[in-house]
């Protein structure tokens, strides 16, 4: 098993000042420009109950945009703006959809390191651009666990880096992960992952089938 790897909350903890989030808005692998954030938009005076209660990203009150976002970039494909946007989409959706103007309207407040408005049109962009990466990311990783580059033990060190981070990113969030929860998580998903390298190995079966018998050898 690799060594531990979980980040430290000082890592992205650096102080009250809070830089501008929009330093990432045109960062695109397409080039292509992302929606700005609202700056001369005022908050809103009444601020809705649920709002008032969010209480999401409370370990980050003083954290620094700039900081937040090198963190990620380091780690994982997404901004701090999308990160932050999308855990707000799902926190704040309804049964009719997602509240996209309460969230780019107050925005700030549920977010520290956020410190301006954004349309519902650039809430909207921020969420669709965090699950293309989900997506662009998951085949990447699965297709490298399912073509057999990794051996079962490598695999399982991939694993327990990503969860780390992962671990981390929900704890930031706010959600408390016992000792027994993690194991019994790490201990699912290094279950999961090796279904998906056998049933993977089977499919590639004609790789290792032998010209002279017809044996599939499977894979170690």
């Amino acid at each position: 098993m690799a060594q531990d790897s979980t980040p430290g909350a000082d890592e992205i903890d650096t102080g009250e000042d809070v830089t501008d989030e929009r330093s990432d808005a045109a960062d695109t692998d397409d080039g292509s420009a992302e929606p700005t954030a609202s700056r001369d938009v005022e908050l809103p005076e009444d601020v809705p109950e649920d709002v008032a209660e969010y209480e999401r990203f409370t370990k980050m009150d003083r954290a620094d945009y700039d900081r937040v976002n090198e963190f990620l970039r380091d780690r994982t494909y997404i901004t701090a703006r999308e990160w932050a946007i999308a855990r707000l989409c799902a926190d704040f959706r309804t049964e009719t959809g997602v509240e996209m103007t309460k969230i780019g309207e107050n925005l700030p407040r549920l977010v520290p390191f956020m410190t301006d408005t954004y349309t519902p049109q650039a809430v909207n962009q921020a969420r669709a651009s965090f699950e293309e990466k989900v997506t662009k990311a998951g085949a990447t990783f699965l297709y490298g666990a399912m073509s057999g580059f990794y051996t079962a033990e490598e695999l399982d060190e991939t694993m327990y880096e990503v969860t780390e981070i992962a671990k981390f990113l929900l704890e930031v969030e706010g959600v408390d992960l016992s000792v027994e929860e993690e194991l019994e998580a790490e201990d699912e998903i290094s279950r999961v992952m090796r279904e998906v390298r056998e049933a993977s190995a089977e499919v590639r079966g004609e790789e290792v089938k032998c010209p002279e018998c017809g044996h599939v050898h499977e894979t170690e």
